[in-house]
């Protein structure tokens, strides 16, 4: 009897400690395309690199992650963190990167931005990049490991995204602000925008009209800043005003904000992955221009320098990661197979092991690049978790002469019922944007249905 519990015990540790993906995933994206040369190693070398350089372990099972002054720890670099060890499989290192952030919280639940070292508060109040991080880590995490165990991922991430939601989008507006006490529609920053994780938090949350509008208004104001500035490519500021203009609030930023800097650089990676991973039409137009800069403008991935004009002029020197990497996984998108072979080719030679920044940043990367940076299976809505009630669903434009495109929830089943009352076609979606072609219908008025499982909604259109 007494081996019996022992047996138990055992198992039941076990089991708490099971996990759902090894790394390396090796998921091949069904969206864009990837490298010919990718190699999981790669990514698996770099995360051994930088843990080795910028972890440092604190007491009572805590982590830290070394800042460029490596006396200081960033929520940026938690957040991070986080992400890398959730897809390296490392519970640990997770775990101990939770606690830490959770040790530094302010009053609305967001980690204070800069810590002396293993404690001691060096900068109040949260940088909302890493909230979105380490909101979405949780997410990975809880589908990794579960949550029965000593820490419950899904009621984190609840908490967080609560958080985020409360304290980080501008009220009535959906634009994200960069910190839970300052920006809005006068002042934010386009590279901490996170589409893919809004949809995923959307589902997580069964919060999906909410989070599709922050997703919105995140493609609205980086279209608005291109265009107001004349923008080459993809080239967004590193600050701006929700109207795309530039902000007078940015002054203490690094020339006022205006140039594609160490801010704005990241912009390109996190677009792409709301491509790869969703198909989504407006990442696919902005990730496309970003690398079409690279390959055309530049003449390829090796003459990236670290900062440029919003007219495509030069203002950095530097050949680095930060850069090289973002582009590299805009090429994911770009439809150029060549183009996309040699960035990855030029980031996985560059060699920074003690840079924070850069080879923090290539290690995301190459896990991205090399398909261990996935959206995991509890990120998206289930049959029985749909509810298409609280699902944006828009359709346009209406009336059309031939095509329209319903914005609905992936996973809907679409169908078109004629002005008879037949229905003359049913497609299931695969990404946010469906388009419906009905050149060879004559007029009338037809009726789009959107369901899932049990549930529908009814748009009329007309045919003209």
């Amino acid at each position: 009897m007494k081996n019996l519990l022992l047996v138990s015990i055992a198992f039941l540790c076990l089991k708490s400690y099971s996990q759902k993906q090894s790394f390396p995933a090796n998921v091949v994206f069904s969206n864009g395309i990837m490298a010919t040369s990718k190699n999981s190693q790669n990514a698996l070398d770099n995360y051994n690199i930088w843990k080795t350089n910028f972890v440092e372990a604190c007491s009572n099972g805590r982590y830290r992650i070394k800042f460029d002054n490596s006396s200081e720890t960033v929520s940026e670099g938690i957040g991070y963190g986080m992400l890398l060890s959730v897809y390296a499989a490392d519970k640990t290192l997770f775990d101990g990167l939770w606690l830490y952030y959770k040790d530094n919280v302010n009053s609305n639940g967001v980690m204070n931005w800069k810590i002396n070292g293993c404690s001691g508060i060096n900068g109040v109040n949260g940088a909302t990049d890493a909230e979105l991080d380490a909101a979405f880590a949780l997410i990975v995490a809880d589908f990794q490991w579960a949550s029965a165990g000593t820490i419950n991922y899904k009621n984190d991430a609840k908490a967080l995204i609560t958080a985020i939601k409360t304290y980080e989008v501008e009220a009535s507006t959906f634009v994200l602000k960069p910190g839970d006490q300052f920006g809005g529609s006068q002042l934010t920053n386009p590279s901490y925008f996170a589409p893919a994780y809004y949809r995923a938090f959307g589902s997580f949350t069964n919060d999906v009209s909410f989070w599709n509008s922050v997703a919105a208004k995140s493609y609205t104001v980086i279209n608005n800043n291109l265009t107001q500035n004349n923008a080459v490519g993809g080239l967004v500021s590193d600050w701006c005003q929700e109207s795309g203009a530039y902000s007078s609030l940015a002054g203490i930023y690094n020339n006022g904000g205006k140039g594609y800097t160490y801010d704005a650089a990241r912009t390109p990676w996190r677009i792409a992955v709301d491509y790869v991973w969703y198909g989504n039409a407006n990442a696919k137009v902005y990730a496309k221009k970003a690398s079409d800069f690279v390959r055309v403008n530049l003449g390829g991935s090796s003459n990236i320098k670290d900062g440029y004009n919003q007219d495509g002029t030069l203002s950095g020197q530097w050949h680095n990661a930060t850069f090289v990497g973002a582009f590299a996984c805009a090429a994911m998108a770009g439809e150029n197979q060549a183009h996309l072979d040699a960035s990855y080719t030029d980031l996985n030679q560059l060699s920074e092991p003690n840079s924070y920044f850069n080879q923090t940043l290539k290690t995301l990367y190459m896990f991205l690049l090399t398909g261990n940076f996935y959206l995991p299976q509890n990120a998206t809505l289930g049959t029985g978790d749909f509810q298409i009630e609280k699902s944006t669903v828009t359709l346009y434009p209406n009336p059309s002469a031939d095509r329209f495109t319903v914005s609905a929830p992936e996973k809907s089943m679409i169908s078109v019922i004629s002005p008879q009352g037949k229905i003359i076609s049913e497609q299931k979606t695969t990404s946010e944007n469906t388009e419906i072609n009905l050149a060879n219908y004559s007029s009338g008025l037809y009726l789009i249905k959107i369901t899932n499982d049990t549930k529908s909604i009814t748009k009329k259109v007309i045919l003209q």
